[in-house]
């Protein structure tokens, strides 16, 4: 790695002391730490996503299962 890729970030040792907590094992670098936190974000946002996604479709066809003459004729009886 080149010098220019590498950059100094200032945390709080508050954040430090999590970021230690959550390591896959103990040599992980902050880096590592931080790429994967990020990955998870990224695949939850992908997962968030498609729930909604899936929630708007089901929508409609909930409605017109919920809200029909049949069953509340049925439930009335």
């Amino acid at each position: 790695m080149q010098n220019d890729d590498v950059t100094t970030i200032q945390l709080k040792k508050s954040v430090v002391e999590e970021l230690k907590s959550i390591r896959k094992y103990p040599r992980e670098t902050y880096n590592e730490t931080i790429t994967n936190l990020i990955k998870t974000s990224k695949e939850n946002r992908t997962q968030r996503q498609y729930d909604e996604f899936l929630h708007t479709i089901q929508q409609k066809k909930m409605q017109e299962l919920w809200d029909n003459t049949e069953d509340e004729a049925w439930a009335d009886a």
